[in-house]
């Protein structure tokens, strides 16, 4: 078989879908939807509802400036859907965590089990990342258009005047969410190609985080340059981008996108150069 372009984005979109499939049919993908089901119902119903609610009351502003600071979340309360604006501080850190959990088995399993290297005899294996990645961002897109869609019926259960903001504050909301899945999922992509299983890639990613973090806030002390080494965290602008809004959003887009590459990049000479 000749592994020319055409082939390889081909064979990339036949990855995706399927592994789109596989989630919502095999046990641990059933498994992960329930329990995100759980916990974004009990999210919809109980805080998010609630603090929307308290978001529209006059003296909840001064009782926030007063706990958090004054202009620290003052944004929030310019939002034109409450709902959808409690949603975004919700959705901003499950989602990536979300991310790290259902994107941890991309390649382990497979290659324990040795079935990674039949499958790279099938196709190429840029297919195979860059395929299982886009799937993985496939998944986790419909994920956040079902709870978005939940949000702005909660809105519309409220206001049903609120339909024309709740669609448009909803589709920012949604891409810049997806926008700030992707390095997190790029880089579980690769640990994935490392790890043996994907607890172990979820132990690494853990363990990657802390401390790097860690390296990063005893470097920040010694030099403010060194401090912008923070950029080369996934979700080190998340903190910036809760006090956000709108379009005012995507200023931070630039961030996880540079992320995405690297590790992408640094996930396709690991899978080129490795035996599988």
């Amino acid at each position: 078989m000749t592994h020319n372009p055409p082939n390889t984005f081909n064979n990339m979109f036949i990855i995706a879908v399927f592994e789109l499939r596989k989630f919502f049919f095999n046990t641990r993908g059933i498994i992960a939807l329930i329990a995100f089901a759980l916990v974004w119902g009990v999210l919809l119903i109980y805080p998010i509802q609630g603090a929307s609610a308290m978001l529209m009351q006059p003296n909840i502003k001064d009782l926030i400036d007063g706990l958090f600071g004054v202009n620290t979340l003052n944004v929030l309360f310019e939002w034109p859907v409450a709902e959808m604006a409690v949603f975004w501080c919700f959705a901003l850190y499950l989602f990536p965590m979300f991310s790290i959990l259902i994107a941890a088995d991309q390649f382990s399993s497979d290659k324990t089990r040795g079935t990674l290297r039949f499958f790279s005899i099938r196709t190429s294996r840029d297919s195979l990342l860059f395929g299982r990645f886009l799937g993985q961002i496939l998944i986790q897109g419909l994920l956040i258009l079902l709870t978005i869609i939940a949000t702005i019926a909660l809105a519309l259960y409220r206001d049903s005047q609120l339909f024309l903001q709740a669609i448009s504050s909803g589709a920012l909301v949604g891409l810049n969410l997806l926008i700030v899945i992707l390095p997190f999922t790029a880089l579980m992509t690769l640990l994935s190609l490392y790890a043996r299983t994907a607890r172990q890639a979820m132990v690494l990613a853990t363990i990657l985080w802390t401390l790097v973090s860690l390296a990063i806030l005893l470097l920040s002390h010694q030099s403010s340059l060194l401090a912008e080494l923070q950029w080369l965290l996934p979700g080190a602008q998340l903190s910036n981008m809760i006090n956000t809004n709108g379009l005012n959003s995507l200023a931070f887009a630039h961030i996880p996108l540079l992320q995405t590459v690297a590790a992408l990049l640094l996930g396709r000479v690991y899978i080129q150069r490795s035996q599988l």
